[in-house]
C-alpha cells in the first residue's frame, strides 16, 4: 500500500495566492484613503435655520406690504407670504371675468400665471397651454420684439389684465425730497445727469422768460416740454430759480441712474412695477373690488383734488386753475393717503421704477401734468404706466424706494478648483447690489503626462482627473424679470 504523507510546507501556488490577496486588500483600503482625502468634509446641521420674523423687522418712513393673518400679523417666510392681485390697466374690463378662486394661495411659484384659465375669453386651462405651446403666431401687425408690452391708450396700463404674484417688501411711505436728496448730495458728491449734461426738460408754461421759447428746443415726442440750459434739481425751471422753499418736495430732474444710485445709498433699492402696484392698489386686490383711481372710480375734480395733485379742469399747457392748490409739483404728504397709508401714489410726480430697458425705462403713478380721464397726457388711474430713456430728467419724475425684509441665509454647494477662467459672473442680490464672483473651470492638463495612460479605476470613485474640492457657499437670491 502506497500511502502519502502531508508534506509540512504549504504549497508554493497557495503561498503566492494568500499573499496577492493581502496585498489586494492593502491596495483597496489605500485607495480609499487616498480618494477621500481629496473630498472636503462637510458637515450640515440637522436643524434647518429659521427664517427671521417679520414682524420684528420696521424701517422708519416705510410700509410692510405682504400679505397678513387673520390677526392682522404678518405672515412668516415658512409659508407663502406674497400678494396676488390683478396687475393691469383699469379701463379693460376683462379683469371681472377672473374669479377670487385664481387669486388663492394654493397658486403661487414660478409657473403660476400658467395655471390659470383665460376666463375672458372662455378657455380653459388646457386650451390656454396648448395655445401657448403650439398655437399659431399672430404676425398680421409685424413680429413683437422680446418683451412686448400691450399698453392701454389712455393710461398705458398693461392689457388685458391678469393675475401676478409679488413677494412681500417695504415701501417708502412718500417720494424721496429735495431735503433727502441734498443729503446723499453733500454727503457723496454725487453730480446728477442733468448737471453732466447742461440741461434738463422744464413745462414750457413754467419757463421764468416767455422769450425762451423762440430758440428753444423742444421735445420731439412732447412739445410743451423744452430743454433748458443749467436746468437741476437745484435749479428746477433753470437758473434764477431755485429748489428754496420747496425741500418738502419731491425731488426732480433725476434720471434712473441718479435714482438708483441715491437707494443704494440707503441700503434700498428702486421698486419693481408689481411691487408697486400692489402697494398702490392698497389691498383691492381682486375682480369684485378693483377700482380705477385710489378713492374709488369717481372721475370728478371734487373729490379727486383731495387725494392727488393733478392739472384739473383747465386746458393744458397754459390753464392751471389750481383746483387742489398747486399748479406744479406740491409737498409730499400733503394730500390724503391710501389704505396703507402711502402718498402721491397717484399724482405729483411720476415714479422711476427697477426693470425695463435702458431706452425704455419705466415710470409709474401719474404726475401733476396728467387729466382723469386721459383727456391730455396720461389717464391718472392705479394703472398709469409710461416708459422714458433712461437718461431723461425732467420737472415731473421723482423716485421712492423699496427694501425686501430679511431672510435666512441659504447654502448651496460649489466645486471649486485651483485655477480660475479669469471670467466675471455678475449676481444682483435682493437689494440691488451687482456682485462680481470669479467663475472656476476645470484645469488644464494639456501638457500633464501623468494621465496620459488609460488606467484602470473604480467606477464609483472619481478619476484622478476630476476630483474637485467642495465647498458650502452663500446662495444668493435673485428676481427674475416676471418679479419686476
Amino acid at each position: 500500500m502506497n500511502l502519502k504523507m502531508k508534506s509540512p510546507h504549504p504549497h508554493p501556488l497557495l503561498l503566492h495566492t494568500k499573499h496577492f490577496a493581502l496585498f489586494i486588500l492593502l491596495w483597496t483600503i489605500h485607495c480609499q484613503f487616498y480618494a477621500s482625502s481629496t473630498e472636503v468634509d462637510v458637515v450640515v446641521d440637522d436643524e434647518e435655520e429659521p427664517h427671521p420674523d417679520p414682524n420684528e423687522e420696521n424701517y422708519p418712513g416705510m410700509i410692510y406690504i405682504g400679505r397678513m393673518d387673520d390677526d392682522g400679523r404678518r405672515v412668516g417666510f415658512d409659508a407663502d407670504n406674497g400678494i396676488k392681485y390683478i396687475f393691469g390697466t383699469g379701463f379693460d374690463e376683462t379683469h371681472k371675468n377672473i374669479l377670487e378662486a385664481d387669486l388663492q394661495h394654493e397658486h403661487y411659484g414660478p409657473d403660476s400665471e400658467h395655471d390659470l384659465p383665460d376666463r375672458a375669453h372662455g378657455k380653459t386651462r388646457e386650451q390656454v397651454l396648448h395655445e401657448k405651446r403650439r398655437g399659431e403666431l399672430d404676425l398680421s401687425q409685424g413680429p413683437k420684439p422680446f418683451g412686448w408690452f400691450e399698453e392701454h391708450p389712455l393710461d398705458g396700463g398693461a392689457v388685458p389684465p391678469k393675475v401676478v404674484r409679488v413677494d412681500p417688501f417695504f415701501i417708502d411711505e412718500a417720494p424721496v425730497t429735495n431735503k433727502e436728496f441734498g443729503k446723499f448730495v453733500r454727503a457723496t458728491y454725487y453730480e446728477t445727469e442733468a448737471e453732466k449734461f447742461g440741461w434738463s426738460f422744464v413745462l414750457s408754461s413754467f419757463l421764468p422768460n416767455a422769450d425762451q421759447l423762440e430758440s428753444a428746443e423742444v421735445d420731439p415726442e412732447a412739445e410743451d416740454w423744452v430743454a433748458v440750459d443749467k436746468a437741476y434739481w437745484r435749479n428746477p425751471e433753470g437758473p434764477g430759480t431755485s429748489y428754496k422753499y420747496r425741500e418738502n418736495h419731491p425731488v426732480t430732474h433725476v434720471s434712473h441712474r441718479d435714482a438708483a444710485e441715491y437707494c443704494t445709498w440707503v441700503g434700498k433699492r428702486l421698486p419693481g412695477e408689481r411691487e408697486w402696484e400692489a402697494a398702490a392698489r392698497a389691498g383691492h386686490y381682486g375682480p369684485n373690488d378693483r377700482t380705477l383711481y385710489i378713492w374709488g372710480d369717481d372721475q370728478t375734480t371734487e373729490l379727486a383734488k383731495e387725494y392727488a395733485n393733478l392739472w384739473g379742469d383747465g386746458d393744458f399747457p397754459w390753464e392751471n386753475k389750481a383746483e387742489d392748490g398747486w399748479r406744479a409739483t406740491s409737498p409730499v404728504k400733503t394730500f390724503k393717503p391710501n389704505a396703507f397709508g402711502l402718498y402721491d401714489m397717484t399724482g405729483n410726480v411720476w415714479e422711476w421704477m427697477r426693470g425695463g430697458k435702458h431706452k425704455n425705462r419705466i415710470v409709474r403713478g401719474g404726475s401733476y401734468v396728467d387729466s382723469l380721464d386721459g383727456s391730455f397726457n396720461h389717464a391718472a388711474t392705479l394703472g398709469a404706466r409710461a416708459t422714458l430713456h433712461a437718461t431723461t430728467t425732467t420737472g415731473n419724475v421723482g423716485f421712492r424706494c423699496v427694501k425686501s425684509p430679511m431672510r435666512k441665509v441659504e447654502y448651496h454647494y460649489v466645486y471649486e478648483n485651483t485655477e480660475d477662467s479669469g471670467a466675471q459672473l455678475v449676481i444682483e442680490g435682493n437689494n440691488g447690489e451687482r456682485k462680481f464672483t470669479q467663475q472656476k473651470t476645470r484645469r488644464d492638463y494639456e501638457d500633464d503626462d501623468e494621465f496620459d495612460e488609460d488606467i484602470d479605476h473604480d467606477p464609483t470613485m472619481p478619476r484622478p482627473d476630476e476630483r474637485r474640492g467642495r465647498k458650502k457657499v452663500v446662495k444668493t437670491r435673485t428676481l427674475t424679470s416676471d418679479e419686476l
